[in-house]
């Protein structure tokens, strides 16, 4: 079977992208994007997703390890996570060329539970998520020619409407056939609690949270929880709603947003506590932060 090379991806996503920063495809949830200036790390919150390179280098750090990858390897995180992402190798002479992809929760549960009852897949394991957060995993032919066919959607209106969630499927099936399949298997089977709680999290970030009411939804006692939970994010759940509160709000502030409406937007009633935390995790205060960033994706 000929397969498409990644330079003719790279091509592709060239084509559509005149500036830096993010372009839309026309298909829900696929997002391309471009830097040709170095940014650092900064903090970021990954939703459901999958980033692949296919020019330059990209960096997110993530519990304490960094993640550097490029057209050899793309980042697959099915949970949402509290992250910090930089191009802190892009220039104008080496740009980065890359694709956002959103990893919808209902087409890949469906997914998963699909290939569990064709045969032929490992069984998902017992034990709940045994991998933490993010992993890299191998581009292979697959990948590449599905990304391709999605990506080539993108010149005609009709077709990414019509063909978009067909080709987003295909490209779902071989990211869990992957390297990365069952790392993503053990987040979207069925009865996986803790990505259920992660979820639940990253969806009411403005409400009051209680590991206990999270703890007893999924089935567990408050230890058993809190140590599942720990295993599956290097977070203790405190920590981790912590994390995602304040990355969220960091990002909402670079956008524009002003500092008491992120605390308000993220759940802090007091502007003081979140001053203070804010400028405990990063180091300086809400205010200089927003003064000048630049968040990637």
């Amino acid at each position: 079977m000929f397969r498409m090379s990644k330079e003719q991806i790279m091509q592709l996503i060239a084509s559509h992208t005149d500036d830096d920063g993010q372009t839309e495809t026309g298909i829900k949830g696929v997002r391309l994007f471009r830097a040709t200036q170095a940014i650092p790390c900064v903090p970021a919150v990954y939703e459901p997703c999958v980033v692949a390179i296919v020019s330059g280098a990209k960096e997110a750090v993530f519990g304490g390890q960094r993640y550097i990858y490029d057209d050899s390897k793309y980042l697959c995180c099915p949970m949402s996570m509290p992250v910090k992402a930089g191009t802190p190798s892009a220039s104008p002479d080496n740009p980065l060329y890359g694709v956002y992809i959103s990893l919808d929760q209902h087409v890949m549960t469906a997914l998963a539970m699909q290939m569990e009852n064709a045969g032929g897949v490992l069984p998902m394991g017992k034990g709940g998520l045994r991998a933490q957060g993010i992993k890299l995993a191998r581009w292979d032919d697959a990948f590449t020619d599905a990304l391709h066919r999605l990506l080539d959607l993108g010149a005609s209106l009709t077709d990414a409407a019509i063909l978009g969630d067909s080709r987003l499927r295909e490209l779902y099936y071989t990211i869990l056939k992957g390297e990365a399949g069952m790392f993503a298997r053990q987040s979207f089977g069925a009865g996986n609690a803790i990505a259920r709680s992660i979820a639940h999290i990253s969806d009411q970030l403005d409400a009051p949270v209680s590991i206990d009411e999270m703890a007893t939804r999924s089935g567990m006692s408050r230890a058993v929880f809190h140590r599942k939970f720990k295993q599956a994010t290097t977070m203790a759940p405190i920590q981790f709603v912590k994390s995602m509160r304040l990355n969220d709000a960091a990002m909402k502030i670079a956008g524009g947003m002003t500092v008491n409406e992120a605390a308000l937007d993220v759940g802090y009633v007091s502007l003081s506590q979140f001053s203070r935390e804010f400028k405990r995790m990063y180091g300086q205060s809400p205010r200089q932060w927003g003064e000048a960033q630049h968040i990637p994706m």
